[in-house]
């Protein structure tokens, strides 16, 4: 089968297209015929290998050497122990930490495997798992008529987290560059900034604060908050991670606000929620472009430099939708 394979970190012409061996499922898993799979941020940070956390996976070199988390396909054989899926099954699911995306076949978790929603497509569903988790249970903690900033808000996780923010009565601020400001206004965001013109920590307060791409201090997102209000890192730097880790606590406690990363919960039950509002319509998905297999290094690039507005997504099969 065909793959994009990289085996040292750096940009994107460490990619190569390679025939490789086709996968064999293992006891618990699911062999999968890719029709689609999304480009998330973490498939550019492990391509990098920055920022630090990135190199989990191997310090000097990638151990996993195909990208690709959010899948969607049919499933071509099982494993031992597998009772839930069956050839020919329309699936979609989360292979992080495993990847694997980027080609024609991929082996994943029985667990991190749901069957595809009728009303989605192949392309609708691949953008779902991985951003649909961190929408979710971002917002978790919000109240009723709560005002929300989210920073990164044009990406993937961002896109559905404003919609589905507004879905719930929330007032929501996004955060982003000039060039995606009027694509959230179409998302229904109340309020907008340029993060290049505005500096958002001086703005609101905020009852809850998401930073997709977080790297400013813990004392300017404490800030931004209101009395009791609560900031979550979900992305950004290691030297931001490591500050919220252990001084976020400490000045939380002493000022009343809740600072903190976002460990998210992965598998079906923490995205296929979201997936049910998009087929309902509650949530639009939005997909920037789709590439082909052969284009994957430009699918990621239009991600990694941040000029996609939502999801960038690479279809293998001509039947992605």
């Amino acid at each position: 089968m065909r793959a994009w394979v990289y085996e040292r970190y750096g940009d994107v012409d460490e990619l190569h297209l390679r025939d490789v061996p086709e996968p064999v499922p293992a006891k618990g898993e699911v062999l999968v015929e890719v029709v689609a799979t999304s480009v998330n941020l973490s498939d550019w940070e492990a391509l990098r290998g920055s920022p630090g956390y990135a190199r989990l996976d191997g310090l000097r070199a990638p151990r996993t050497r195909v990208l690709g988390s959010d899948v969607a396909g049919r499933v071509v054989a099982v494993g031992d122990g597998v009772t839930r899926f069956r050839p020919g099954d329309e699936v979609y699911g989360d292979n992080l930490p495993r990847r694997g995306g980027f080609a024609e076949l991929v082996t994943m978790p029985e667990k991190a495997v749901a069957h595809k929603p009728p009303g989605l497509t192949f392309v609708q569903a691949s953008t779902i798992p991985q951003a649909g988790a961190i929408a979710l249970q971002a917002l978790a903690p919000a109240a009723p008529e709560a005002g929300v900033l989210v920073n990164g808000a044009g990406g993937g996780s961002g896109s559905l987290m404003v919609q589905l923010a507004v879905a719930r009565g929330l007032r929501v601020t996004a955060v982003d560059n000039a060039g995606k400001l009027d694509f959230l206004r179409r998302l229904g965001a109340h309020e907008v900034i340029d993060y290049r013109q505005t500096d958002f920590t001086r703005t609101g307060p905020y009852d809850l604060v998401v930073d997709l791409v977080a790297h400013r201090s813990v004392f300017a997102y404490r800030r931004a908050l209101a009395r009791g209000g609560r900031c979550l890192m979900v992305g950004g730097t290691l030297r931001t991670l490591l500050r919220m880790l252990t001084v976020g606590p400490v000045l939380g406690a002493l000022t009343g606000a809740r600072l903190g990363v976002l460990f998210v919960r992965q598998g079906p039950r923490h995205f296929a929620p979201l997936a049910d509002l998009c087929a309902a319509g509650v949530v639009e998905i939005p997909v920037d472009r789709t590439f082909p297999l052969a284009d994957v290094p430009a699918a990621l690039t239009l991600h990694g430099e941040g000029r996609a507005l939502g999801k960038v997504v690479v279809t293998v099969r001509h039947d992605a939708g």
